[in-house]
Parts: structure tokens; C-alpha cells; sequence
């Protein structure tokens, strides 16, 4: 009989994260009840936070490389104010034309933050929180440029794409009248869902997925083992710069209006749905469907305290706040404890030997 593997740290921080997201939503379902029985309610939390699941995937791949990346509120805002700008602009009247469009320039930006701050990091040896702190300035910099007035997208063709939504009949609900309301599915959670299996895929099979949890773990373990590191972390980069510009595009599908507070702490957010999803910032440890089910707490939490009596912003602060210093509690205390049985375990191997 084959012996089962342990999990290893990722796995067991992921299925925590999942653990307590179905023991919350469940919970919301029996004490609350109303929406939160209908499939459409989890399905909002998609629609709703599809730019934040995008971007906290874009935050994990370079975490787990030991990096960190605080300028992705930044390059969404810019994203979204220069596409509305483009689309209220462009003479292109074809609804695949235009949001074609919209989404070469949305990752066009990101691309070029991706490229820009990757090679500061990577080739010219500069912390990374200073030059993401600088590309965060830059970035609200020029999405204030642009426009100090909210734009609306008046683009005809790209808002009857926007309002496209993708209908599941057998997950929806019989309203009062006796019609079928069929479940609904936003183009920017199709994406969303889209960039977490790949993702996932990309950072369990492929090479510079391995490469970078390598990062991550000991960069000079990675140099011994002849992994490129200045290109791996470069290419993390450039992954999360072009995330973030997709994360920009999925927004503007979500709300297709621009103003210089679009994504504002959308970052910090960020960070802290892959630290709860089992991202360490040490690097090294994570999982992009931690990640995702990390995002998915904080819109729950979110949720119940809208929907409750306390529902002023605040307190959505502070139970956000309480849920990381919890998950960091509670990884420190599981990795602690996994820590000193494997150190148990090899002095107990060495005594037989």
C-alpha cells in the first residue's frame, strides 16, 4: 500500500483557509439566511471582487518569490481611467473592436509597470517595496493627469459587452411571481476564475513555478542549484504587472467608470487575502486557491456586516483587521508546531541510527 504524503505547508494553509470560508458562509446561511441561500449570493461575491481576486493572485505568485508588489491598486486605477477615456474617445464602433481594444491597453499598461519596476528589482538590485512605492505614486500620479473628474464610459457597443452575463438556470431561484431568475455570472469573474486555474497550473507544473517557490524558500539554495534567479523574480514581475492591468480591465467590465480613487488600499487588500489564503511574506509558501478562497473571506465578512446592524465601514475595517492578525497567528502557530515534530522526527531517526 502506498503511504500517503503529508501535506506540505501550502496545502495545509490552503485547506484552512477553505475550512473557515465554508464554516462562515455556512454560517451566514443559517443565521441570516435570505440571500445567502441563493446561489446568486456567492456568485455576487465573484461579480463583485473579481478585480481583487485577479490582483491578489498577481500579489501571491510574487510573494511566494519573496517579493512584494504595492503598486497594483495603483496600475488598476490607471487602467481604468485610461480605457474610459480611450473608449469615450475611439471612433471604433464594434463591440469586439472596442473591448478588444480596452484589453490590449489594459495590459499594455500593466505590462509596461511589470517590465519597468521587474528590472529595477531584479537587474539593478533595488528594494522592492521602494520601487513599488514609487510605482504606486506614479500611477495615481498620471490616473489624476488624465482626469480630475470621474469619467463614465459612454462607449454604447463596449457597455452592452459589459452588461453580457454569463446565465446558469439550473443554480437560480423561483421568485414570488412564479419565474425562474437564473443564477448570473459576471465576464469579469469568468476571468477571474480563469487567471486562479492557471495560476495554480502555471505555479504547480511549470518550471519557474518551481522556481519560484525555490526564490521564495533560499535564494542561495536557488543560485547552488543553478535556477536564473535575477530572471525568475524578473518574470514574476511581469506576470503581476500583466494581472493587474487584466485585474483594471475586469474592473471597468464590473463598474465602467473612472475616477483617481478607483482600487484606492485595493493593494493592501490584496495582501491581505493571499496572507490569509496561506501566502507568507517570507516567501517560499503559498497557493493561488488559498488565495482565491482568502479574497472570498474578506467579501464575506464584507457582506455579513452590510447586512447586518453593523454595518458601518469601520466595522468592516476592523473585522478584516481581525481576521489577518488571526491567520497570522494561526499559521505562525501551525508552521511553529510542524517545525519542531520534524525536528523531533530527525532526532529521533538519528538515535536509531
Amino acid at each position: 500500500m502506498k503511504r500517503r504524503e503529508p501535506f506540505t505547508d501550502s496545502q495545509l494553509l490552503m485547506s484552512i483557509a477553505i475550512g473557515i470560508f465554508v464554516v462562515m458562509y455556512g454560517a451566514a446561511m443559517i443565521f441570516m439566511g435570505g440571500g445567502f441561500l441563493k446561489f446568486q449570493q456567492f456568485f455576487d461575491l465573484l461579480n463583485d471582487n473579481a478585480a481583487l481576486i485577479i490582483v491578489s493572485c498577481a500579489l501571491s505568485i510574487v510573494m511566494i518569490g519573496g517579493g512584494i508588489n504595492i503598486s497594483v491598486g495603483g496600475v488598476i486605477g490607471l487602467t481604468v481611467m485610461s480605457c474610459a477615456l480611450y473608449l469615450n474617445g475611439t471612433g471604433i464602433e464594434s463591440a469586439f473592436g472596442s473591448t478588444a481594444m480596452a484589453l490590449l491597453l489594459s495590459l499594455g499598461i500593466g505590462l509596461a509597470f511589470g517590465v519597468g519596476q521587474g528590472f529595477l528589482i531584479s537587474y539593478l538590485d533595488i528594494q522592492p517595496f521602494i520601487v513599488t512605492l514609487a510605482g504606486m505614486f506614479l500611477s495615481r500620479g498620471l490616473t489624476t493627469m488624465l482626469s480630475i473628474n470621474p469619467v463614465k464610459v459612454t462607449h454604447a457597443a463596449f457597455l452592452d459587452v459589459a452588461k453580457t452575463k454569463l446565465q446558469i438556470p439550473f443554480l437560480g431561484y423561483t421568485a414570488q411571481n412564479g419565474n425562474l431568475i437564473p443564477a448570473k455570472l459576471e465576464t469579469g469573474a469568468i476571468i477571474a476564475l480563469c487567471v486562479v486555474i492557471l495560476s495554480a497550473l502555471m505555479l504547480k507544473y511549470t518550471r519557474l513555478g518551481r522556481h519560484t517557490y525555490a526564490l521564495g524558500g533560499n535564494q542561495q539554495s536557488s543560485l547552488m542549484l543553478g535556477i536564473n534567479v535575477r530572471r525568475t523574480r524578473f518574470l514574476t514581475y511581469v506576470i503581476s504587472g500583466l494581472l493587474s492591468g487584466l485585474a483594471g480591465f475586469a474592473f471597468l467590465m464590473h463598474k465602467p467608470a473612472g475616477n483617481s480613487s478607483v482600487a484606492a488600499r485595493m493593494e493592501m487588500d490584496a495582501i491581505a487575502a493571499s496572507i490569509i489564503g496561506g501566502t507568507l511574506l517570507t516567501g517560499g509558501v503559498g497557493n493561488v486557491i488559498g488565495t482565491f478562497f482568502g479574497a472570498l473571506i474578506l467579501a464575506t465578512i464584507q457582506k455579513i456586516i452590510g447586512l447586518s446592524p453593523l454595518n458601518e465601514s469601520w466595522w468592516q475595517e476592523m473585522a478584516s483587521g481581525a481576521m489577518l492578525a488571526l491567520f497570522i497567528l494561526l499559521q505562525s502557530v501551525v508552521l511553529s508546531n510542524r517545525g519542531k515534530k520534524a525536528e523531533n522526527a530527525g532526532k529521533m531517526k538519528l538515535k536509531k541510527e
